[in-house]
């Protein structure tokens, strides 16, 4: 077995198709396929189950796919050690973040990465947290930023801030008279909240049995958007009201006429980290990313 064999089959799992993974790989498919194939003779399992439609990891293969990619990268961190005057800031870092947390993180991050770190350049990835989770122990990101808890095999975190969760309000709402209210208040209101699959929707839910339960019933109101952004133009239209992170609450919101409130005790929250894979080899990159968020706290979130 050899390490291009290695990187055949990591880039098979990560595309879902032969022919993806030899162009990745900048070889010819049917090279690939001979490569993976002996790669399964050799050691007696079948990695990929196969169809004309689709390409599927086997739980065997998941198991071998993953040990490769952190063969790889005991390679590539080798090679690093190997190097003299080598620099773990010089380089692109492959970095992705949650919907709900990039659109506001990257701004200030990426300024300050390049003053700190003008050799690294950002390749950015915004999706779902299951997704990101697929590339990052896929080696297709090298970190991602997350809510918590987030407990994967071999994946470790690096806890960033902590952040309230706002109500947003049309201005002409009657609550903004109001010196607080409570987050279970929301479920009386027409409710407009992301869609399944962003995990901001879930922890809101999971802090709010009341709005939970409104979720499942047919006889309530219950609107969905499909990024907080999209959400605060429906408050400002006057669809109902909604829920937000403190980083996201204040963005345009006196453009929109919106208002946001602050939530007595227990005040809900979220906790964000940077996750990253237990053998990548930059350690450096990473801490330097910490050092920015620090440096450019996002408004209304407090440092872990």
């Amino acid at each position: 077995m050899t390490l291009t064999e290695f990187r055949y089959i990591v880039a098979v799992a990560r595309e879902k198709h032969f022919g993806r993974a030899a162009e990745a790989c900048f070889v010819s498919q049917p090279t690939l396929s001979v490569g993976v194939k002996k790669l399964e003779e050799q050691l007696g399992v079948t990695i990929f189950e196969r169809s004309k439609s689709d390409v599927k990891l086997t739980v065997q293969g998941q198991k071998i796919v993953e040990q490769a990619q952190t063969i790889l990268e005991q390679v590539d961190k080798l090679k690093l050690e190997a190097s003299q005057n080598s620099d773990q800031l010089e380089g692109a870092l492959k970095i992705g973040a949650i919907f709900t947390i990039g659109p506001y993180l990257f701004p200030t991050l990426v300024p300050e990465l390049k003053r700190l770190a003008p050799k690294m350049p950002l390749h950015i990835d915004e999706d779902f947290t299951h997704n990101l989770k697929t590339k990052l122990r896929n080696g297709e990101l090298d970190a991602i930023f997350v809510a918590l808890p987030f407990d994967e095999p071999e994946i470790d975190t690096i806890p960033l801030y902590e952040e309230d969760f706002k109500a947003l309000l049309p201005a002409k709402h009657p609550w903004v008279k109001n010196d607080s209210m409570h987050l279970a208040n929301i479920a009386d209101e027409v409710m407009i909240m992301l869609g399944a699959g962003h995990c901001f929707r879930d922890q809101v839910l999971e802090a709010c049995p009341q709005c939970r339960d409104n979720s499942l019933n047919p006889q309530k109101d219950w609107i969905t958007g499909s990024s907080l952004e999209t959400i605060r133009h429906m408050v400002a239209s006057g669809l109902g009201v909604s829920v937000v992170p403190a980083s996201a609450a204040e963005f345009q919101n006196e453009r929109l006429e919106l208002v946001t409130k602050t939530f007595a005790d227990p005040v809900p929250s979220r906790k964000v980290a940077l996750a990253f894979r237990r053998s990548f080899p930059r350690k450096d990159a990473l801490k330097v990313i910490e050092q920015a968020v620090e440096l450019n706290k996002l408004q209304g979130t407090k440092s872990l």
